[in-house]
């Protein structure tokens, strides 16, 4: 037997329900929602009744009514209020900034131009300001050092005091303009595009939550960048001792001297410009062996090379690759661009053979410099943590388009990065908890819409229905810390 029932909420709204019972037991309930006046009662009490007897045949039909509904509007209020509810959890809500939030939240959803985020926080439910307050925004971050803030929120949320390893990695992101200034420059592209652009140094924990960026003018060599943000994050938040995990780029005995003088301690990759001596020696006697360890010591700090099979399969696929491409040079079948294994003279072009015999001799071979007094296979893992920054710029660069800045000043483009920062936070955070990427995310969230009904003049909010397996999602944003 199925019946209409009326029931009071804590919140004083009168919920209305269709119960079934069997057996005198209520077995089912379907919410149809609640009311807050007399008039939603009303409206509700109507769709119960009509759904309560949908599939019966009326014997007397009902005399139509005057009733006139409409939609006003609808909005993905529940992709808001879950990615509000995030960037309280961080502690990004003590800035007590409403559009800066706002601007965070919108690039989550749908990266954009400023200007085009009104458009985003409109389809959210969020349109409660103008463009002149986006700009009046930007100034703010800058000005009242927003980033430091959230680098803050962001040190403390990951309980930051008792962090002992942070990566650091750099890239760049260009500018869709013709000419550069004393900010903007053209440099050494990690897509190796010819536009003006910035540096961008980024630290993170181990599990790639953002906890740091800075950013440099465009032609800085990016070895240059790693101390002077190292040092800054040390000082901001008061760390003694802290150990640092770089990239092979960032190498240079100058800076291994340096962060060692400063009292660091470092894990670093090593790029292999010739055969180590310790591996000459060892591939005369013998080949080397999946995951085999040699290890050299070096004015105070240890290099550590290891072999891996599977990584020699990759760089001999590679080799050959290019030495098929230098025999085309040779043979005049494809023009004599630079090429790795080529040599070019002035009427002659041959292969490279002291060069190629050089590259099979460091196949499936990677060295880690460091001054850790660890086992060389935590050395190696600690290492490998650093495919972390790279899903963490990958996300800035495609998720969130932190790429192409359309901004003229250094005010506005430092505004934007601190923007990415939170946002990144935020997006690090739903990753984490749910164990989906943030674009998949906001796919999924995003369609479930409220919506805003007009009754007879009176308007209605209307929950949105949320399926089950998407309710299994917000139970882990919920339970997550």
């Amino acid at each position: 037997m199925a019946f209409i029932r009326k029931v009071k909420t804590a919140s004083g709204a009168t919920a209305v329900q269709i119960a079934r019972k069997v057996k005198g037991q209520v077995v089912k309930i379907n919410h149809i929602g609640s009311a807050h006046s007399r008039e939603e009662l009303e409206v509700l009490m109507t769709i119960a009744r009509k759904k309560l007897h949908e599939n019966q045949l009326e014997l007397f039909p009902e005399t139509p009514t005057s009733a006139h509904l409409g939609l006003k509007q609808s909005y993905s209020g529940l992709l808001w209020n879950l990615l509000h509810d995030e960037y309280e959890k961080i502690g990004f809500d003590q800035l007590n900034d409403e559009v800066f939030k706002a601007l965070c939240i919108a690039r989550i959803v749908e990266p954009t131009s400023k200007i085009d985020s009104l458009r985003v926080l409109s389809e959210l439910g969020y349109d409660l300001f103008k463009k002149t307050t986006i700009f009046r925004c930007l100034a703010r971050v800058v000005n009242q050092e927003y980033r430091k803030i959230i680098s803050q929120a962001c040190f403390d949320h990951i309980n930051g005091q008792t962090l002992s390893l942070v990566l650091y990695d750099v890239t760049t992101l260009y500018f869709e303009i013709q000419e550069g200034d004393n900010y903007r420059k053209p440099g050494m592209s990690k897509e190796r595009r010819l536009e003006p652009q910035i540096i961008i140094g980024l630290i993170v924990d181990q599990r790639g939550f953002p906890l740091g960026l800075h950013s440099f003018e465009g032609n800085v060599a990016e070895t240059k960048t790693i101390l002077p943000v190292i040092k800054a994050f040390q000082e901001q938040f008061g760390l003694k001792k802290l150990t640092v995990v770089a990239d092979a780029a960032m190498l240079s005995k100058t800076n291994i001297m340096a962060l060692a003088e400063a009292g660091y301690t470092f894990i670093v990759g090593s790029r292999l410009q010739k055969i180590p001596y310790e591996i000459a020696e060892y591939q005369k006697t013998g080949a080397l062996i999946d995951q085999q360890i040699v290890t050299s010591h070096y004015e105070g700090y240890r290099v550590i090379y290891q072999y891996r099979a599977k990584r020699a399969a990759l760089d001999i696929r590679n080799i050959e690759k290019q030495i098929i491409k230098a025999k085309k040079a040779v043979n005049g079948q494809i023009t004599a661009h630079r090429m790795k294994f080529l040599s070019v003279k002035a009427k002659s072009k041959e292969l490279n053979e002291k060069l190629i015999d050089k590259a099979y001799a460091l196949a499936g071979i990677k060295g880690y410099v460091t001054n850790l007094d660890i086992d060389e296979q935590e050395v190696i893992a600690c290492y490998h943590q650093l495919f972390q920054v790279e899903k963490t710029f990958r996300m800035a660069k495609s998720d969130l388009k932190a790429r192409p800045i359309y901004h003229r000043n250094r005010e506005a483009i430092e505004a934007h990065l601190t923007i990415v920062l939170a946002a990144l936070g935020i997006s690090k955070q739903i990753e984490y908890k749910t164990g989906i990427s943030i674009n998949q995310f906001v796919k999924i969230m995003r369609p479930i819409r409220t919506g805003l009904a007009v009754i007879n003049g009176n308007e209605i909010l209307l929950e949105p229905v949320v399926p089950s397996s998407v309710k299994s999602i917000i139970n882990k944003l919920n339970s997550g810390h």
